[in-house]
């Protein structure tokens, strides 16, 4: 028996329609894979703004609920003690002579009385809450640092990515007064390449009267 070969097969025009045809689908395949990661890539950065919001709103009700610096030296005519100025806007390390560094100037210091029970009879020191700025190459890291001595005895970054110049403070009364306001509030802008600028807001309203 003779087995007859056939000589068939593609022809070079038909190799390069498929070859041409497999390029326009690659690419198109491709583009659909780069605009997942990006979005992938975008969301995972919110994600991350969204976590140094909350983190930073924990913080931030706590601290300004607990501001307050009494005048000790003082006593109103119906028997209360009246409040020192205790909000300290783009203060140094040292400002109003209550030290809480070396740091670099803050945003915003938060002052309060803090009672150390570990002597006896407890002592009446100052406590401070340092919201500070640190240049972390083209953006800044806000951090919140926590003093009951002269230096401090926690320092927790609160948020990274900030942009420089975004930070705003602003109170419900006028913030460096004696009349100690009711609400505090922090604003800044967290931005990244992926997702351009987010806005956050920080607020607290204090608990003393």
């Amino acid at each position: 028996m003779h087995v007859r070969r056939t000589e068939q097969g593609f022809t070079l025009v038909e190799v390069l329609i498929a070859m041409t045809l497999m390029g326009v689908v690659s690419l198109g395949l491709a583009d659909l894979v780069i605009n997942a990661l990006r979005q992938m890539s975008a969301t995972s950065d919110r994600l991350d703004m969204s976590q140094d919001a909350q983190l930073g709103a924990t913080y931030f009700s706590r601290d300004v609920a607990a501001v307050g610096l009494r005048d000790y030296g003082a006593v109103a005519t119906d028997g209360s003690l009246p409040f020192k100025p205790s909000v300290q806007l783009d203060a140094a390390f040292n400002a109003g002579g209550v030290t809480c560094g070396p740091l670099p100037d803050a945003a915003l210091r938060l002052l309060s009385d803090y009672w150390d029970t570990a002597v006896t009879p407890a002592v009446r020191r100052t406590a401070v809450v340092v919201y500070y700025l640190k240049p972390v190459g083209e953006v800044l890291e806000l951090h919140r640092a926590r003093c009951t001595g002269a230096t401090p005895s926690s320092d927790v970054r609160i948020a990274t990515n900030v942009k420089p110049g975004s930070v705003a403070v602003t109170c419900s009364t006028a913030c460096t007064s004696a009349t100690v306001p009711e609400g505090v509030t922090l604003r800044m802008l967290l931005t990244k390449p992926s997702t351009g600028d987010y806005e956050v807001t920080l607020t607290g309203l204090r608990r003393q009267t």
